[in-house]
């Protein structure tokens, strides 16, 4: 055998083997039924029914569900269509580091080539086996986050979200090492995303569906390995061609932690608001705030935010704001919204909600800097706080403030969390004509080995 650049090989090794401890099996867990919440909220949308109902998808034959929905396709279109909606409203689980993004996107590989392979008669896989999938995922999207910084060369995270889809789905069809490492360096190989779509003046709605387009090459790229004799142990490394030479300039990627759990272990929930996760704090400050100057908004003489560098650079925005995409990743937006309106959900950025003039208004009036001691504690592995802080000034010169730390989906505020998860999942399950009771009586289950996948991808499907 061939030896590959030790990124691959790294990996590889890692997937092939990882069983996680129990303890990251119930964060799985947590993390699953969160993942399928957002997919479950996201169907309230039309543009999204609209994307499950593409001609070439919902017609095609197939035996793999899609989630809240009777469609049944192939497993590379469902794997599309339920990455895409655990994914759409910018509500599931994030990982922040050099690089960031939500590891839950690979779910959609995971949970349709469970189906694929059971429908297949081929393998049936224990729900901790799926958990332990997840975990893996998790680690791999997310170590490679933690080292290198994609967004700072144009490209887009969701590269790392094929790479863990193409491993995982990889162990899930009990490939060899040859075909798992050919299957890394495929995804690699693959034409990487560039970040326009998540920047002025080109945001839009592709970042709702960008993670299921990569995980569904990625699982492509697995099938593909099955069948071709394929050997790109220099993918990265290569002088001229590779990944690193193309793509990465004079930061070549590295990945020298050792493996294991600790990306489950330390994951964020957006709990309570679905915004862009550099600016929830952000919004829990300003609607906190909310309530004690609701009486008083034509005062306002000035806002100011203090955030970390990298809330600065993603999602500080002036002029105006095009579309749902562009607002829902805009702090002052957010924050303006907020002041005003004392809640924050998935209406909150439509075209309607936006024609409030206040909130332009506000905007003008808010100033955005970062504070340096917010960037240190956001990058320090120990600590990960992901912290804001928001001040109005009235014209009488009153100032109010409030600073929060770390979100509600934080490590930190995990237990204050649980309960507003669960409503969070109970929530979604009120307009998508499912079997409700079923749904959350699996969810409090605390017995791994009791529950079953594929009763509930018979229960999250119609």
């Amino acid at each position: 055998m061939t030896l590959s650049d030790p990124i691959i090989e790294k990996i590889a090794d890692y997937a092939h083997t990882y069983n996680a401890e129990e303890a990251s099996l119930k964060e799985a867990k947590t993390c699953f039924f969160d993942s399928l919440a957002c997919a479950f909220l996201a169907l309230e949308h039309k543009k999204v029914r609209d994307f499950c109902n593409i001609a070439y998808i919902s017609d095609s034959s197939g035996s793999v569900r899609v989630i809240g929905t009777d469609i049944k396709t192939n497993p590379v279109d469902a794997t599309f269509l339920n990455g895409a909606l655990i994914r759409w409203l910018d509500f599931n689980d994030t990982w922040l580091a050099k690089e960031w993004g939500h590891p839950s996107d690979n779910l959609g590989a995971i949970i349709s080539l469970a189906d694929y392979l059971s429908k297949k008669k081929i393998k049936e896989y224990s729900f901790k086996e799926i958990l332990n999938f997840m975990v893996i995922a998790h680690e791999i999207q997310g170590s490679l986050a933690i080292e290198n910084s994609l967004n700072r060369e144009g490209l887009d995270h969701v590269a790392l979200v094929k790479v863990a889809s193409a491993a995982v789905a990889s162990r899930m069809m009990s490939q060899n090492s040859d075909k798992l490492r050919a299957a890394i360096s495929n995804a690699f190989i693959d034409g990487q995303s560039l970040r326009t779509y998540r920047h002025f003046p080109n945001t839009g709605a592709r970042k709702s569906w960008a993670a299921g387009d990569a995980s569904a090459k990625a699982l492509k790229q697995v099938f593909i390995s099955e069948v071709s004799d394929e050997n790109y142990p220099t993918a990265i490394s290569a002088k001229n061609w590779g990944f690193n030479d193309v793509l990465m300039g004079n930061n070549p990627l590295t990945l020298e932690r050792d493996l294991s759990s600790y990306v489950m272990d330390n994951i964020l929930y957006k709990v309570s608001y679905p915004a862009e996760f550099h600016a929830q704090t952000a919004a829990e400050a300003a609607l906190k705030l909310h309530t004690k100057i609701e009486d008083k908004l034509e005062q306002i003489d000035k806002v100011m935010i203090e955030t970390q560098e990298p809330g600065m650079r993603i999602i500080s925005k002036k002029g105006p704001l095009t579309n749902y995409a562009d607002r829902d990743h805009c702090i002052e937006y957010i924050v303006a919204w907020c002041l005003l309106n004392g809640v924050l959900d998935s209406d909150s950025y439509s075209d309607n909600a936006a024609s409030d003039t206040r909130i332009d208004a506000l905007r003008e009036k808010t100033i955005t800097q970062e504070n340096q001691k917010y960037t240190e504690i956001y990058y320090d592995l120990n600590k990960r706080a992901i912290p804001n802080k928001v001040i109005v000034r009235l014209n009488t010169g009153e100032e109010f403030k409030e600073e929060i730390l770390y979100p509600l989906g934080h490590k930190n505020r995990r237990i204050e969390a649980t309960s507003f998860l669960k409503e969070k999942f109970v929530k979604s399950l009120d307009n998508i004509g499912l079997n409700k009771n079923k749904l959350i009586d699996l969810y409090d289950v605390d017995d791994l080995d009791s529950i079953n996948i594929y009763e509930i991808l018979e229960n999250i499907t119609k």
